[in-house]
């Protein structure tokens, strides 16, 4: 999913929820100018992601840092000088550290930030396409889908030519082109705040990872079972990985190949009961250094995928 250049205003912003003694709250803000009570959302910036957007806008706006769940669909509205605006939303568990740790104060765009039972948030909200995501995060609390975790499945990006390049294949280096993309992606892949991140063994598949793993500190897990050297198809080791993952229950990245991933994401779908359809495919065909998101429920992980999202490079 990339904003292309357009009619078309992009934006994007955020359901915030976390439970407040069993009773789950959102975060509603009453913005100044406007005099409006609406979800946090904002422009993106030359550059920036979606996913970037949404994180950023909800920090500047309310003083929380969130780390994104599961999209929300995409509100549309024209505006007064003829153009649209699209605006793209994802859920935000908020835990009880960061709702504490917010630094809100009030400013000249946005008065202040409450959060509400959500039985009571349709009545506060201002606009009816706002009240329309609000359904969609309530579909995601009926189905036991609002607190979930992401599998983050990347394909290395651009690397030297295959064809001008003497040394073993798993050795290929990236391409400077493949060096921007692997910083630039590192905003967009913290937007879901992965804390494990498992690389092919392969040198451009371990570069793609190493701006975001010293960015967060992380160290890189190196497996053959990822490489493309190694790939055979379907294989008990890939299947292990993905119930690992399962298992774990925790945001994670895979760095892997193009003739790898299509199996990787066929047996992520497997492992939930999720039959494979096109958009499963069409997730699968990604360009160097673009990924797709696979969100899957905490509480029950081996049930269906809730939803499979796809982020280009933009480099």
């Amino acid at each position: 999913m990339s904003p292309a250049v357009s009619e078309t205003v992009y934006a994007a912003g955020t359901v915030c929820w976390r439970e407040i003694k069993g009773v789950i709250h959102l975060l509603v803000i009453h913005r100044t100018v406007q005099k409006d009570h609406t979800f946090p959302k904002g422009k993106l910036d030359p550059g920036e992601s979606l996913p970037q957007c949404a994180v950023r806008e909800t920090w500047e706006e309310t003083g929380v840092n969130v780390a994104l769940g599961a999209p929300l669909g995409v509100t549309r509205y024209d505006l007064a000088n003829g153009k649209s605006k699209e605006v793209h939303y994802w859920a935000a568990e908020v835990s009880d550290e960061a709702a504490k740790a917010s630094v809100f104060v009030p400013n000249e765009e946005v008065t202040s930030v409450r959060w509400l039972p959500i039985h009571k948030v349709a009545k506060e909200l201002t606009y009816d396409l706002d009240r329309h995501v609000l359904n969609l995060f309530e579909a995601l609390v009926a189905t036991d889908a609002h607190r979930s975790f992401a599998l983050i499945v990347l394909r290395h990006a651009k690397a030297l030519d295959p064809l001008t390049y003497r040394l073993p294949d798993q050795t290929r280096p990236l391409a400077p082109q493949g060096l921007r993309q692997a910083e630039h992606i590192v905003a967009s892949l913290s937007a879901w705040g992965p804390t494990k991140i498992i690389s092919s063994s392969s040198v451009r598949c371990v570069q793609t990872l190493e701006p975001f793993a010293v960015a967060h500190d992380r160290k890189i897990t190196v497996t053959d079972d990822l490489s493309q050297h190694a790939f055979r198809g379907a294989s008990q080791e890939i299947t292990d990985i993905v119930d690992r993952r399962l298992h774990k229950r925790k945001n994670a990245i895979l760095c892997s190949h193009g003739p790898v991933i299509p199996v990787l994401l066929e047996e992520i779908a497997a492992a939930t009961g999720t039959p494979t359809t096109a958009s499963l495919y069409q997730a699968a065909e990604l360009d160097t250094a673009s990924f797709s998101v696979v969100h899957i429920r905490s509480e029950s992980p081996r049930s269906r995928i809730i939803a499979i999202e796809t982020h280009d490079a933009l480099v």
